[in-house]
């Protein structure tokens, strides 16, 4: 997620309220922020989910739309968003 560099704060404070709700859903083991190291304004949420049922009951929640409506208007560019899996593992 890439925002507006005067949003950032705004942004980071929904994140600290929210982290914490996040990471109690159903199905989610594992929530991070990270923070492009070229790019300060530029975020990335790495979460680890039981199922990708757990995932989308969390994207239709109460707590991702209210989140997201409070997030999405700090972007200035469009999100992205990937799900994946372990191809291989050391």
């Amino acid at each position: 997620m890439s925002f507006q560099p005067e949003h950032v704060e705004t942004f980071l404070e929904i994140f600290e309220a929210s982290k914490g709700k996040i990471r109690n859903f159903e199905g989610c083991y594992h929530l991070e922020l990270l923070n492009d190291t070229t790019s300060p304004n530029r975020f990335f949420t790495f979460s680890k989910w039981e199922s990708e049922d757990h995932l989308e009951i969390y994207r239709h929640s109460e707590l991702f739309l209210t989140t997201w409506a409070a997030t999405k208007i700090l972007f200035n560019d469009k999100p992205e968003a990937w799900s994946t899996v372990v191809a291989s593992s050391a």
